[in-house]
């Protein structure tokens, strides 16, 4: 007798998206080669296989999607807040009317499971853009005005001009819709850069701009590498920079524009705890810890990547989570039953590798669940390691890889001190059935988001941002408006 459902395979077809053998840089509405002329191949991360090859945009493209940002600021600042709606929520149908095609195309360009894009991404894609079109001509009621002894009154928030924005390659489309979304309500034009490893639907939402007939050079798509960023952050004509990715990589820019009067917003890593207590009801745990570190192959900024389990519960825990990623799928991420996908790339695969390497060293207990990896593409078993301490690396450094450190603790108390004993502030997760008991948790964790049974559940309507080493502002909600403003 079998112990397990036995699932038929069920791909989603490749046919529904089309692909395009080359594609250049989207600057001033339309698309056009790198002024050097240099390109570079996007790989699928499942297969190892060419996708397309994309146009590498160096310092002279910068500059001009930085003109022709700054051309179409004037006209598109000007517009009733109601007109700029009008585009957004034509831009989010359309999303929506396309979703199935853009779920496919993120699944082939980052790796991620299917099921991932279609039921978490792209969902929350169109609702960021159909949030955001209903603030534009709410501005003046948002609560930006000049502040004052008797409250806030005076002139209406302005626009800051031209957006700078850079996104990594674990939610592409996602990680558009949090930037471009609020800088367009908010009468701001934009140039972004996605990642490298995750070009196309930022290409694809460049047409998406044109079939809903948004002016020209307000949105502008730089596809490139490092230097390309590096650019775009240092031109003089930028007013806002928005960047989310490595802790590395924001100090450098906050470095950059040091003194240069630029607006920023950094989201930068996470080291997140997921705490369950011997209240909580385990199997729900249990649930809420797979996703917080196994979702997106736990390639998420705010993962639940550090779990600390009261002492008394913690072999019930424990058995009832080895019990449970043994049952997980990996494989294909075009077949619909699959639950771990690829990772991004080869690069992030060997760091993955080598954090895991050093906390086998350092002395921890490392259980990988049972499964067979393909033989191409770049893939990592579910991993878990016990026996940790809080100055083991896998403890204390962002692995941004399927791989769970397990902790424990006795108190309240101690519980919270593991928590925050981290450079980072992003997440955290409580698991208790006493509301008393998550409310005075939350309210010592220095997290900029707390979830309360449950993890990584995200809303356009609700902030997002870290503390310490995870950055600084705040996406989403009406906080998210206030970066792209003058007030």
């Amino acid at each position: 007798m079998a112990s397990a459902f036995e699932y038929a395979p069920a791909p989603e077809s490749r046919s529904v998206v089309d692909i395009a053998p080359s594609y250049g840089l989207f600057i001033d509405g339309e698309f056009a080669e790198a002024a050097d002329g240099k390109v570079f191949k996007t790989v699928s991360p499942s297969t190892e296989e060419v996708l397309s090859e994309v146009a590498q945009a160096g310092t002279e493209d910068v500059d001009r999607a930085v003109k022709a940002a700054r051309r179409a600021f004037e006209k598109w600042s000007a517009l009733p807040g109601s007109e700029r709606a009008k585009y957004l929520f034509r831009i989010a149908r359309i999303i929506q009317e396309r979703s199935r095609e853009l779920a496919v195309l993120e699944t082939l360009d980052n790796g991620k499971p299917i099921r991932e894009t279609r039921d978490a991404d792209l969902p929350l894609v169109a609702a960021h853009f159909f949030y955001y079109a209903g603030w534009a001509d709410k501005l003046d009621h948002a609560g930006f005005g000049r502040r004052t002894t008797e409250g806030i009154a005076g002139a209406t928030p302005r626009p800051l001009g031209v957006a700078g924005q850079i996104i990594p390659w674990n939610f592409p489309l996602l990680m558009l819709a949090w930037k471009i979304a609020p800088a367009l309500a908010t009468g701001n034009t934009v140039v972004l850069k996605p990642a490298e490893t995750t070009p196309l639907s930022a290409l694809f939402f460049a047409d998406i701009c044109r079939q809903a007939g948004l002016p020209k050079g307000v949105v502008n798509i730089l596809t490139g590498y490092g230097d390309a960023g590096e650019a775009l952050v240092a031109h003089p004509d930028v007013n806002k920079v928005a960047f989310t990715g490595s802790t590395a990589v924001g100090k450098a820019i906050a470095r950059q524009i040091a003194g240069t009067g630029k607006k920023a917003t950094l989201e930068l890593g996470g080291k997140g705890a997921n705490i369950v207590f011997d209240d909580a009801p385990v199997d729900q745990a249990v649930e809420g810890i797979v996703t917080g570190i196994f979702f997106n192959q736990g390639q998420v900024c705010c993962a639940g990547s550090r779990l600390l389990v009261q002492e008394s519960v913690h072999d019930e825990v424990l058995h009832a989570l080895k019990r449970r990623l043994s049952t997980l799928r990996l494989g294909d991420p075009l077949d619909k039953n699959t639950d771990i996908g690829a990772i991004n790339s080869a690069e992030q695969l060997a760091r993955i590798g080598a954090l895991v390497e050093t906390g086998e060293a350092e002395g921890a207990e490392r259980w990988s669940a049972p499964c067979e990896l393909p033989s191409a593409g770049y893939w990592f078993a579910p991993t878990l390691f016990t026996g940790v301490s809080q100055a083991h690396t896998v403890a204390r450094d962002e692995i941004f890889g399927p791989v769970l450190s397990v902790l424990t603790f006795r108190t309240p108390d101690e519980a919270v001190a593991k928590a925050n004993n981290t450079q980072y502030g992003l997440s955290a997760g409580i698991w208790t059935e006493k509301g008393s008991r998550i409310l005075a948790v939350a309210n010592k964790l220095r997290a900029g988001v707390v979830w309360a049974n449950t993890f990584n559940k995200f809303d356009p309507t609700s902030p997002f941002g870290g503390y310490k080493e995870s950055g600084f502002g705040r996406e989403g909600g009406r906080h998210g408006l206030e970066a792209y403003l003058d007030v």
